[in-house]
């Protein structure tokens, strides 16, 4: 399937949204679906690089989890004063992801579990080809009292997401944090201070213009369930979602009510909170 001179990878690939005015000012939304995780980083980039050289930057919004559930980085042993970057640090050593998009996400996933508990989990879901004795097709038991939590706080907060110890089938999102989080790490520290990652490096709160002095780029994890998507016609749903996900932020920044989202909801418990900027991170617009 053609779109505008491009070739649609389908359902389940990399889809880039850019939500931006034109020079009559008006919001006009593109689409862009690269063949691999690498062409998207570039891509990315380059999107990037152009909104600053034209003043229209906004938060950049990434479709997998920005952290895993609290108290990895202990369970891991992981050194560092930031929890979160300490285990961003763990998976950028670890994982290997080819230009062809082949990757040892399950690998990783078994390697976490033998640090972990030395048997199969908390990941879990693979191909039987790549059945290992620390990682299983199918999950093995329950989270129990002791265990690394199944869900993280935002992952209940914005109800029906997937735990993301999931690492195969339909909304796998381990295996998307497990990728994607050395991706959004080399593009976070490419930009240095001027990007800045909610709300590990903005704090849980309501963000101001005082907040964001010289930083070009908010790096926020969303969930594009949260809004009703409707296709157009020939439109595939997740590029749909990306578009009424940027549509909906937008509306909102129109209206002053953007940065009010980057604060805990009113029912966001203090300790969730607390180790949503510590490590777990939060869906934004989740709870609120």
């Amino acid at each position: 399937m053609e779109r505008g001179g491009q070739a649609d990878h389908g359902a389940d690939s990399v889809w880039i949204g850019v939500l931006k005015r034109d020079v009559r000012f008006r919001l006009t939304f593109e689409t862009f679906n690269p063949a691999t995780r690498m062409e998207a980083e570039a891509k990315l980039a380059v999107i990037l690089d152009d909104l600053k050289e034209a003043r229209r930057a906004r938060p950049g919004r990434v479709r997998l989890p920005a952290g895993l559930p609290a108290r990895l980085r202990l369970g891991l042993a992981l050194k560092g004063d930031h929890a979160w970057r300490a285990v961003w640090d763990q998976l950028a050593k670890m994982v290997k992801d080819k230009a062809d998009n082949t990757n040892n996400r399950f690998g990783v996933g078994s390697e976490v579990n033998r640090r972990l508990t030395g048997g199969p989990f908390p990941f879990w879901g693979c191909p039987p080809k790549d059945t290992l004795t620390t990682l299983q097709p199918k999950r093995t038991r329950e989270h129990g009292e002791g265990d690394l939590a199944e869900f993280r706080h935002t992952d209940k907060a914005a109800k029906g997401a997937h735990s993301i110890w999931k690492l195969y089938y339909n909304g796998s999102v381990g295996g998307q944090a497990i990728v994607g989080i050395p991706a959004v790490r080399r593009l976070k520290d490419a930009r240095g201070d001027a990007a800045r990652v909610w709300p590990f490096e903005t704090g849980f709160k309501a963000l101001t213009e005082a907040d964001l002095e010289g930083v070009e780029l908010v790096i926020a994890e969303v969930y594009p369930s949260l809004i009703k998507a409707t296709p157009a016609v020939g439109e595939i749903k997740d590029a749909a979602q990306v578009r009424a996900l940027a549509e909906h932020f937008a509306k909102l920044d129109e209206a002053g009510k953007l940065a009010a989202l980057f604060a805990p909801g009113k029912d966001v418990a203090p300790e969730a909170a607390a180790d949503a900027e510590a490590e777990e991170g939060w869906i934004l617009g989740a709870g609120a």
